[in-house]
């Protein structure tokens, strides 16, 4: 059985106030789904490692092979919840030890 290779992305929040976690991730999955559907979606196995609501950054695990398709979706991401908002890529990487090496 071949292992799964995953990347975790850290994500800067760009709106006026902080939206909850529930609504962060709901906006997420609706913009993978919206893209490619529920099969799509199904295939990337986002899921939401860290979310800090003072530095309005977000950490996401998902597939190596959906890297790409992940990143499309997060750009099209336009509100989250009832406010504006975008979500910017600040990086990529295969552990979580280097991601926030990076980010510190």
């Amino acid at each position: 059985m071949k292992r799964v290779k995953r990347r975790y992305l850290a994500l800067q929040l760009d709106c006026e106030g902080m939206p909850a976690e529930r609504e962060f991730i709901d906006a997420v999955w609706t913009a993978v789904t919206k893209l490619y559907g529920e099969v799509g979606a199904s295939l990337t196995g986002l899921a939401l490692i860290d979310f800090d609501v003072e530095r309005k950054v977000a950490v996401l695990r998902v597939s190596l092979a959906e890297l790409n398709m992940l990143r499309a979706s997060l750009a099209t991401i336009t509100s989250i919840g009832d406010k504006e908002a975008a979500v910017h890529v600040l990086g990529v990487s295969g552990t979580l030890k280097a991601l926030y090496g990076r980010a510190k």
